[in-house]
């Protein structure tokens, strides 16, 4: 994964839900099913989205936007009554389904550390490039990520992620990035690359795989979903 924003492109994945910016708690799954509403229109505002969220006893802080796009995050036994809910709610819409992440990295498996109690979140979205050939690469090097490229996983360690976790629906992908509650994960970023050069060449190779969704501006791959603000 490459990302175009100056301070993150240091970030590197292998390479996309839920809270940027706030503690994880109880009621925020840490391995979560997300939800993806795509407008047709401009039909949906933040309220009724937010009403929906209560109405389904949903943590409203897992609720994200950007664009035309709204993202939910919800355990996984509830996924498809969430659904369910959704297409009844908003007929007409795109609803796509991001059951279980195809990657995971943990601190505790992944960097042999206990995890910090409260976690703040990012989420990424990008395409994979519509080529079939391509993706299957693309997967393959995922899958293999942890033993042929460990210093990714290093990196992360070293930026003191929590839980990096990548989701896939057809070319789309979703990324969730967790990090103690209080950081900023443009400061802790660079941390993976420090003294780290196999990271950057990682980067570099899987920048081939991987364009913007619709929408995207010009030359940007990986854009960011704010989390909704009450």
């Amino acid at each position: 994964m490459t990302l175009n924003n100056p301070l993150r492109s240091a970030l590197v994945f292998i390479a996309i839900a839920l809270t940027m910016g706030v503690a994880c708690t109880p009621g925020r799954p840490r391995l979560p099913s997300i939800i993806e509403i795509v407008e047709r229109g401009d039909s949906i505002s933040k309220e009724e989205m937010l009403r929906f969220a209560e109405e389904q006893r949903l943590d409203s802080s897992a609720l994200y936007h950007w664009e035309n796009r709204w993202v939910l995050q919800v355990v996984r036994k509830r996924v498809e009554q969430v659904k369910a809910a959704l297409v009844n709610r908003f007929p007409g819409e795109e609803i796509k389904l991001y059951p279980e992440p195809f990657y995971l990295f943990t601190r505790e498996e992944n960097c042999n550390e206990k995890p910090v109690p409260r976690w703040s979140y990012t989420i990424m979205t990008a395409n994979l490039v519509d080529d079939r050939a391509m993706q299957d690469e693309y997967m393959e090097y995922h899958r293999q990520q942890f033993e042929e490229w460990p210093e990714v996983s290093t990196g992360f360690c070293n930026a003191s992620f929590q839980q990096l976790l990548v989701y896939r629906n057809g070319r789309q992908l979703m990324l969730v990035i967790a990090i103690p509650a209080g950081e900023s994960l443009d400061a802790l970023n660079p941390r993976t690359t420090e003294n780290n050069p196999r990271v950057e060449e990682w980067n570099n190779i899987m920048s081939k795989y991987q364009e913007g969704v619709d929408g995207a501006p010009d030359g940007v791959v990986w854009v960011e979903l704010k989390q909704v603000k009450k």
